[in-house]
């Protein structure tokens, strides 16, 4: 969610004729209002840079004053990445609007300030620098990764993704999908190596050969479905096939072991669901709470 602000200083005449509805265009309001709607579901049309994100609710407010018409535009999305140049997209165009209606009677009419107010959600809201250091593995599932018929891309994405939050990521590994070797590597990891969080990429779909979940469960001491649950909910509203994935998360000892898919957009998607969020368990493992 964000909200900014835009402020439009007109003449105390101009305000009279808004009031009373005498403007040669008409009430501006309503009119800026809608603009304000359209142009925070335009944005990234209209700023090179920006992302198309899908808008859940867009509202503008309007607070007329003795000279000033103050706009107060707000907007709220389900995404990951923040929707503050929306609402000062909103609030401009919407400022703008006003401007454009009242121009013909108040050449002096001027657009003041454009203002980001406020800002909640988001990655940024959980971001904080991690307590102590977090020691990672990356252990790829693949039979055909192992035997050389395809290059690993998932893994590598994976690690790139963790180094990004500041997780110092100590292993890599490619191994075949063999339950028993997923086993016994995971136990090595955590209880020998003692990573603080080991994530797998590969084998959590329906095929003969997937059997990371079951591999996984056999070796953790408590599940935390809460993550493999996120995964699954961010990726279904992007892929509708995200929900045969069997994928499961949990503690063995101190480690948090985390089954991601195979593929590098699905991924991308996991960690985008679980990054930065998910680094906040060490401090939780650690004793730390909430």
């Amino acid at each position: 969610m964000a909200t900014a602000r835009a402020v439009l200083r007109v003449a105390p005449s101009t305000i009279g004729l808004l009031r009373s509805g005498q403007l040669p265009k008409g009430d501006p309001l309503p009119v800026a209002r809608i603009a304000a709607i359209q142009a925070a579901k335009k944005t990234s049309d209209l700023i090179p840079f920006c992302h198309p994100v899908d808008i859940e609710h867009a509202d503008c407010r309007f607070d007329v004053q003795a000279d000033t018409v103050e706009i107060t535009a707000t907007v709220t999305a389900v995404h990951k990445t923040g929707v503050e140049m929306e609402a000062l997209t909103a609030a401009s165009v919407a400022a703008l609007t006003i401007y454009d209606m009242v121009k013909m009677v108040d050449d002096a009419a001027e657009i003041l300030t454009v203002r980001l107010l406020e800002k909640k959600g988001g990655k940024s809201d959980h971001r904080k620098p991690l307590s102590r250091p977090v020691r990672a593995g990356v252990l790829i599932v693949s039979d055909s990764v192992v035997a050389g018929t395809r290059i690993d891309e998932s893994g590598k994405r994976l690690g790139a993704r963790l180094a990004e939050q500041g997780v110092d990521v100590v292993a890599v590994e490619a191994i075949a999908d063999e339950r028993a070797t997923i086993e016994s590597t995971l136990k090595n990891w955590a209880d020998e190596n003692r990573f603080d969080i080991i994530c797998t990429t590969g084998g959590t779909g329906l095929g003969p050969r997937d059997v990371t979940p079951e591999a996984t469960l056999a070796v953790l001491d408590r599940e935390v479905p809460g993550v493999a649950e996120a995964i699954r909910q961010y990726g279904q509203n992007r892929m509708p096939t995200a929900m045969l994935s069997r994928a499961v998360a949990g503690l063995r000892g101190n480690t948090l072991i985390v089954n991601l898919p195979g593929s590098v957009s699905g991924v991308n998607d996991g960690l985008d669901a679980l990054l930065p969020g998910i680094l906040h368990a060490f401090a939780m493992i650690d004793g730390g709470g909430h």
